[in-house]
């Protein structure tokens, strides 16, 4: 049976009108994006198979290209609105953090770098520099290193800290890993920045490290 002869209540497209987004499953939501299946199974059923395969949604929304478009049902047009929607998603996080705006909510802050960072395969350091009153200057990925880590180079902090005119930072790095929890390293080079930075009065107000799925927050564990 096709989608267009299931009782109104349960295709996807209108139970998301009468209902809203939240009340779909996640292999409704995706069939939304699908829009038709392929011989004898429905959107919503290729979905299912597309969230089993990969093990959910979040594992298929980061899958390469050429493993989701040898998927029976979703070639290149549908991958590329499938990466607009995530991308959709990130920008509507980063609204929040745009320039001129000023940081009122810590969980916006943590949200939006959670969803920068998170799912990346290599280690990468980013500062969030603020003015003086705490509105927000510009968002740099710094440096890039491997899976296991990154150099970071505090004289190039300093310089870009200066260019933006920055009178705070936030700084954040993911571990690959998925295990959020700091290293003698991190907290090392923390206090490093933190000293370098306090030569030229900036202050460094967070060190934010992006795990799967949890955060550590330098700030609220004293160590700052």
């Amino acid at each position: 049976m096709s989608i267009s002869e299931w009782p109104e209540a349960e295709r996807p497209r209108e139970k998301l009108l009468m209902r809203g987004a939240q009340a779909l499953s996640d292999a409704e939501l995706l069939a939304i994006f699908l829009r038709t299946g392929v011989r004898g199974k429905t959107a919503v059923d290729v979905a299912r198979d597309l969230l089993a395969k990969h093990g959910g949604l979040r594992a298929l929304l980061t899958a390469r290209r050429e493993s989701l478009c040898a998927t029976p049902g979703l070639g290149d047009a549908k991958y590329a609105l499938l990466m607009a929607a995530l991308e959709i998603g990130r920008r509507h996080l980063g609204e929040q953090l745009t320039r001129g705006c000023a940081l009122e909510s810590s969980r916006d802050t943590r949200n939006y770098l959670s969803a920068r960072l998170r799912d990346l395969d290599r280690e990468v350091f980013c500062a969030l520099f603020l003015d003086n009153r705490h509105r927000v200057l510009a968002f740099d990925e710094l440096f890039t290193g491997t899976l296991n880590g990154t150099a970071v180079y505090p004289r190039e902090v300093v310089r870009r800290a200066l260019h933006h005119n920055a009178a705070a930072v936030i700084f954040a790095h993911n571990h690959p890993s998925g295990v959020a929890e700091p290293s003698r390293a991190d907290e090392a080079l923390t206090q490093r920045l933190k000293e370098a930075l306090a030569l030229v009065e900036i202050r460094v107000l967070d060190h934010v490290v992006v795990g799967d799925g949890e955060m550590v927050s330098f700030s609220e564990r004293g160590l700052l």
